[in-house]
């Protein structure tokens, strides 16, 4: 089989990519299917052997669970990300780990076309082919590649790991005009339209020479597959095992670092998430009574210990997030419920469940509270939110990322330290902290009892110089009769 018929699938095991993956065997392609551990729950063993009964000529399942932690998750730490003050980037944050070991693989066996099981829809189809031109350019690549594979080679991805948009009621799928006008439907769509422009932008940058097959963007394929009943009509003829009926009325993505649910029912932001949408924490309502308590020390900005009070310790990465997400998950921690704003300018509701990450987040900005002086932490606030954009628009494998992450690691050399904390019913709490390698904070200067090292007489030449421009500034509005409001 010539190389240029090798093709590295994005494999969830769900209807659409166990279709996807019996479609290009049929159009004469070898497939290699991929799925990447991020920390989600899944029966490996039963998708490599679906995958494997399909035709595949082999299912690589790849443990990303330290790579993601250690290079993204906790990179996100340090630098407090969050995105419209909210949300902690759970499943943006995985996507450039899945995206990078996509190629990886690929590579590896001499793969020379990527393909995923996202939907490419309308309006939406031209603003993905027009970010993912823009950092094939960025990249140093040419179009003409692309151009001459045809149609369908431009898009991105499937989750590469378990999620229920496979099983998504039909309409989630039916192609639309450049002119439909359907919210509903558009609203469905964004979850699959961030996934593409994620994944398509970081393959262009991580290898421009790759081919793309975006199948739910092929004329030949969405004309055939019109939604779920014509895609479960196929698997029938071409004995593929799948569920007849979709899992949950909402759309899941679930990581180490979070789980997500959007779309189905809760696309009604007046209406509270059912109780089974949460899955990493427990109804604050029904936490434990008494408050667990523990301490996290960091290094560099990085969590690097975990000490339970009458428990464990715990220093593996993955060890250390896992337990924290058993500890603030059982006492309700970790959930938000928002509308928050997506990069084609539509607004959707996201349930986000991250107790580790909650915690972890919160022990850092109280920590930098002792280690970080207060100019640099003015600037970093504005670095953070920079990074925080880039992950959420796919811009991960970018110029200014690069710059971003240079500066956030340079900002966390003397971020080291212990904070003691607790969680219970639904909060997290910080109850203390040390930063033995720091002198910002000094408790003599801020002592109110004691004058060391500091003279009240310094204090009128600092007000006298402050109030220089406030000065003039209210004698102009005097002068102008204006009221100082």
């Amino acid at each position: 089989m010539s190389d240029d018929k090798r093709v590295c699938l994005a494999y969830s095991g769900g209807l659409d990519t166990s279709v996807i993956l019996r479609y290009l065997i049929n159009e004469g392609y070898t497939v290699v299917a991929y799925l990447g551990n991020v920390g989600q729950d899944e029966d490996w063993a039963a998708v490599e052997k679906k995958a494997l009964a399909l035709g595949a000529e082999r299912m690589v399942i790849d443990d990303l669970q330290q790579e993601f932690l250690e290079e993204l998750v906790f990179r996100g730490i340090q630098c407090n990300a969050i995105y419209e003050d909210r949300y902690l980037l759970g499943t943006s944050l995985a996507r450039p780990v899945l995206a990078r070991a996509l190629v990886r693989t690929a590579q590896k066996y001499n793969c020379k076309i990527l393909s995923h099981g996202c939907t490419g829809k309308g309006n939406e189809y031209v603003l993905a082919k027009t970010m993912a031109l823009g950092a094939e350019l960025l990249a140093g690549s040419s179009t003409g590649k692309d151009q001459a594979a045809g149609e369908g080679h431009h898009s991105c991805e499937d989750r590469s790991h378990k999620a229920n948009n496979d099983d998504l009621p039909g309409s989630a799928f039916t192609p639309v005009s450049e002119g439909s006008r359907d919210p509903h439907g558009a609203r469905k769509f964004l979850n699959t339209i961030k996934c593409q422009v994620r994944f398509e932008l970081a393959w262009r940058a991580l290898d421009p020479t790759v081919s793309i097959i975006a199948p739910w963007r092929m004329p030949k394929f969405f004309n055939r597959f019109q939604g779920r009943q014509d895609l479960l009509k196929f698997a029938a003829e071409n004995n593929i095992p799948v569920s007849s009926s979709p899992k949950s009325p909402w759309s899941l993505d679930a990581n180490l670092a979070h789980t997500s649910a959007e779309s189905g029912i809760l696309e009604k932001p007046e209406m509270v998430a059912p109780k089974d949408v949460w899955t990493k924490s427990v109804d604050p309502l029904d936490a434990p009574d008494v408050p667990t308590k523990f301490s996290v020390t960091f290094k560099a900005g990085i969590p690097v210990k975990l000490d339970v009070e009458g428990g464990e310790t715990y220093t593996n990465s993955v060890e250390l997030f896992k337990k924290l997400n058993e500890i603030a998950g059982a006492n309700g921690v970790g959930r938000v419920d928002i509308v928050e704003s997506r990069f084609i300018g539509l607004k959707s509701r996201g349930c986000y469940d991250a107790p580790a990450h909650t915690v972890l987040r919160l022990a850092h900005v109280d920590l930098e509270g002792m280690t970080v002086d207060s100019k640099v932490r003015a600037i970093m606030s504005w670095i953070g939110n920079e990074w925080s954009q880039c992950l959420y628009n796919g811009m991960y494998f970018s110029p200014e990322r690069e710059l971003l992450e240079n500066s956030i690691i340079y900002s966390q050399k003397h971020v080291n330290g212990t904070v003691n904390m607790m969680v219970y019913k639904g909060a997290a709490h910080v109850l203390s902290r040390s930063a033995p390698d720091s002198n910002l904070y000094s408790e003599e200067q801020a002592s109110m009892d004691t004058l060391e090292g500091f003279s009240p007489e310094d204090t009128s030449g600092f007000i006298a110089i402050q109030a220089i421009r406030l000065e003039k500034y209210g004698a102009a509005k005097i002068q102008h009769g204006e009221p100082l409001v």
